[in-house]
């Protein structure tokens, strides 16, 4: 199943970048290390883009992970003196109060602007691993009602995301910067629902979740430290949220 599986991350991989030359969104996390994993496989020339504030749990995983991948690795603190200016300016922008939205919309604004930095305009990002393999602590709840729930969650995750991504996309398009999602592609979609719930959470007390794809990211050499770690969400890691929080 695990071969499957990759073949069709590297198909949706394929299908949707064009440019040679990528930035990847990188935390060290299982997902953004299988992502950049397989586009480096695949032969493309990537450089991860890693974003946070000073000594951000982001920053200094992602380079403890980069010591054992040793891919190009570029690293953007955020500036505090201009964080309030720059969320304002994304809030009015996307005109939305979902944190959420505001909170990755500014995450991907430094993304983009790194990559920019670099001489990058497409930035490639792992979203969609979360939502289509139970990455959340939602589906945990979810499981325990019955797997018809966890499909419900999945369908109103997924659809969150695909409007919180056109969302980064209006935000990062200023700086001529375009960020996809190759497991977000429809066909993608698809073949993931076809897995197996069993295969993503065991259940309400599984705290690790994704064992799919933890297997595959495993099985082609992303370092174990990445392959076993919990989620962080980017806000978090990069201690955007805490900073969001205070600037309202």
């Amino acid at each position: 199943m695990q071969e499957k599986l990759l073949s069709e991350i590297q198909n949706a991989i394929k299908e949707t970048i064009s440019d040679k030359k990528i930035g990847i969104a990188f935390s060290g996390g299982v997902d953004s290390t299988l992502v950049s994993k397989i586009c480096n496989d695949l032969g493309f020339d990537i450089t991860l883009l890693t974003i946070g504030f000073p000594n951000s749990h982001d920053i200094l995983f992602a380079k403890d992970v980069n010591k054992h991948l040793n891919y190009k690795h570029e690293i953007l603190e955020i500036d505090e003196d201009f964080f309030d200016e720059i969320a304002s300016k994304i809030g009015k922008k996307i005109k939305t109060d979902n944190l959420s939205w505001n909170e990755n919309c500014i995450a991907f604004y430094h993304v983009a602007k790194l990559a920019q930095n670099l001489g990058i305009t497409t930035v490639v990002t792992a979203n969609g691993i979360d939502e289509l393999f139970c990455g959340y602590n939602a589906y945990r709840e979810a499981i325990e009602v019955g797997e018809e729930n966890v499909l419900q969650l999945m369908d109103s995750k997924l659809e969150n995301e695909l409007k919180m991504m056109k969302a980064v996309n209006e935000v990062t398009s200023e700086l001529s910067v375009r960020i996809i999602q190759p497991l977000l592609n429809e066909q993608f979609i698809k073949v993931a629902k076809t897995i197996p719930i069993s295969e993503k959470i065991s259940g309400k007390y599984d705290l690790i979740r994704k064992h799919i794809i933890r297997k595959l990211a495993s099985e082609i050499g992303v370092p174990d430290i990445s392959v076993k770690k919990r989620k962080k969400a980017l806000q978090y890691g990069s201690m955007i949220h805490k900073a969001f929080l205070k600037s309202k």
